[in-house]
């Protein structure tokens, strides 16, 4: 590894991953030049795959966002096949645990600068950012839960109704560019240094930025609208493009948390390399379950960002 990505010599390797994502396994490799993190995929992308989502990482770092910096191979390409396994790099960050209380100004300006960095974006729209899952899968879902004795059964059955009357407000993405599609808190995350650093740029691709914006102004503010308010203020100071002042603008929100618990839900009823356990399904799901994006709470960011500025 050290070798084809021009790493230094290898001083060592973690003895197994210390990092675990729906994505991939992450090892810490140690070399005479620094530290690195290897990340092995869990499904292997075919040559090229990644190219978009590695050059719009690779403007967002050079735009002066606070990421790893991409470790290509001496080659020039971002994956290589080591002893049958296929890795790629990254520079090594001491990262602390996800905590959506982070300061609301600096995830503002943070996000703001990963709207302005742009790069030529030619992949389709994917449907988990803008499709609902539609009143029938849900009623199938509970039934199936029910049925299985799944422990979150009942909790998801009491929220079915607001679930589908939140599908109502999706909208199509109205303004397109290249977008992380994942900043939730477990990928904008606090460092050892005091810092922030953004990770997980694989989900990357085309989105509306209000869109986007919605999602970061209910991970990082929940019911606090002096969070929107200070968060929205910041973003815009900073220069980014996007708004949040109207319903719609929580599209990719409500979808992509309602295929968040579709995806956990089924992985209860089948778990899978994804979700090994149960209990591993059961945690995902309640991510949403447990603080729920309702109407009534989305509606309070709502009225807190218009007020800002």
């Amino acid at each position: 590894m050290a070798e084809r990505f021009g790493l230094g010599r290898a001083v060592g390797l973690s003895d197994g991953p210390v990092a675990r994502g729906k994505e991939g396994l992450v090892w810490r490799l140690d070399t005479a030049e620094g530290s690195w993190a290897v990340k092995m995929p869990f499904d292997w992308p075919r040559e090229g795959e990644a190219d978009g989502t590695t050059a719009f990482h690779e403007a967002a770092y050079a735009a002066g966002v606070p990421t790893p910096q991409v470790r290509r191979t001496i080659d020039g390409r971002v994956f290589a096949t080591i002893a049958g396994t296929q890795v790629r790099v990254y520079e090594w960050v001491d990262l602390l645990d996800p905590d959506p209380r982070l300061d609301p100004a600096l995830v503002g300006t943070v996000v703001a600068g990963i709207h302005r960095a742009r790069v030529a974006d030619l992949s389709p729209l994917d449907p988990w950012y803008h499709d609902p899952i539609g009143a029938d899968r849900w009623d199938e879902l509970v039934a199936q839960l029910g049925r299985a004795g799944a422990p979150f059964a009942g909790q998801l059955a009491d929220l079915r109704d607001e679930l589908v009357a939140l599908e109502s407000w999706i909208e199509p993405p109205q303004q397109l560019q290249t977008c992380h599609r994942d900043l939730w808190a477990d990928n904008l995350r606090p460092t050892a240094d005091g810092g922030v650093s953004v990770i997980d740029w694989e989900n990357s691709g085309p989105a509306d930025p209000s869109h986007e914006l919605g999602c970061v102004l209910f991970e990082f503010t929940r019911s606090d609208q002096g969070r929107v308010r200070t968060l929205t203020d910041a973003y815009q100071q900073a220069g980014g493009p996007a708004t949040v002042n109207r319903r719609g603008h929580f599209s990719m929100l409500i979808a992509q948390l309602g295929h968040i618990t579709e995806i956990a839900a089924t992985d209860w009823l089948t778990p899978n390399p994804r979700s090994p356990q149960r209990a591993d399904s059961a945690a995902w799901i309640g991510e949403v379950l447990n603080e729920p994006h309702t109407r009534q709470l989305l509606d309070s960011i709502l009225k807190a960002a218009a007020e800002s500025g």
